[in-house]
């Protein structure tokens, strides 16, 4: 099998496209390397780990050039994409809503196409739980409209999560929406909450706790993610929702004191309201993703955060 990663030089890209590869899969990895949300020398880092694999290697490349992308997909003979590329982050969404739009919708499209164009048996895309924003259906179901986004990113994969749909009943399309909760872990993103936790105790920079901690995220170790994604790709659904979470929301101040413990250390933390494109509560049903992927989330909160910090500390920056 040959397989497509897009984002392979970012965060949950990365981890996938390792598993991909230390199972002998041939990856084709596909990033910008943009510094739009981080500095891009993390992902430059990232991709040289990733080098070592005889069977993977890295294409730098904008999926928004649609000429250049199927080029690519003629080219290469994809058996399956994983599409994770996507600019990503709540509050950088409503600062550049038409970027985001451009990148996580417009894009998506150019791979779909050349996807379609080449004869790819399975298309796997990453979405978001910010797609639910303020569902009251808890725990969170993949049968929720999920019609009122709060913010670009979220409208944006949701619209490609609906397109994903017209192309399959079209054109036979098969494509599989995962909905990813919260992940964290080891090569994590600066400006996820996890590692802005471990800046603020070593570095004491000051982090805003929104609520004083009191909301709930669904923390999913990034390895149980990338499982999900893998048997995803190995199973062609046609057209599947499908939660790839933990199903065990934690208190964000429970998070933050997890951290702390191991740092021996207080984060220098201030307390402010939660900001209008934010949630106060998300949590997975993956009863679908138990029965369709045999999906099963192996690593505990507490197991997850000791990975994360171990690796941490070991950072130069």
């Amino acid at each position: 099998m040959k397989v497509l990663v897009t984002g392979a030089a970012g965060f949950i890209g990365s981890h996938l496209a390792k598993k991909f590869a230390s199972r002998g899969v041939e990856v084709v990895g596909l990033d910008n390397f943009n510094d739009i949300v981080y500095d891009s020398a993390r992902k430059r880092r990232r991709a040289q780990e990733l080098a070592p694999f005889p069977n993977f290697k890295m294409i730098e490349e904008d999926i928004r050039n649609r000429e250049a992308i199927f080029s690519l997909f003629a080219e290469e003979k994809f058996d399956a994409v994983a599409h994770l590329a996507a600019l990503a982050g709540v509050r950088n969404a409503v600062k550049y809503p038409a970027l985001y739009v451009e990148v996580d919708l417009n894009a998506t499209q150019h791979l779909m196409d050349a996807a379609r164009a080449n004869d790819v048996k399975n298309f796997v895309f990453a979405s978001t739980s910010s797609v639910y924003g303020n569902t009251k259906v808890v725990p969170f179901v993949e049968t929720d409209n999920c019609d009122r986004p709060l913010q670009p990113y979220a409208a944006a994969k949701r619209a490609a999560e609906m397109l994903g749909y017209s192309y399959h009943h079209l054109f036979n399309f098969n494509f599989t929406v995962l909905r990813f909760f919260t992940v964290y872990g080891p090569s994590g993103r600066p400006d996820m909450m996890a590692y802005l936790l471990a800046d603020s105790i070593t570095k004491g920079i000051q982090v805003p706790l929104y609520e004083g901690g009191q909301m709930y995220r669904d923390w999913t170790y990034v390895d149980d993610i990338t499982d999900g994604v893998v048997a995803a790709v190995e199973r062609p659904l046609g057209y599947e929702i499908i939660n790839i979470g933990r199903g065990e929301p934690t208190l964000l101040r429970d998070f933050v004191e997890m951290i702390e413990q191991l740092a021996g250390k207080k984060a220098n933390l201030i307390s402010k309201p939660k900001p209008a494109a934010d949630f106060v509560l998300n949590q997975a049903d993956i009863t679908k993703a138990r029965q369709l992927l045999d999906y099963n989330p192996k690593v505990s909160v507490a197991e997850g955060v000791k990975h994360f910090w171990d690796w941490y500390v070991t950072q130069e920056d």
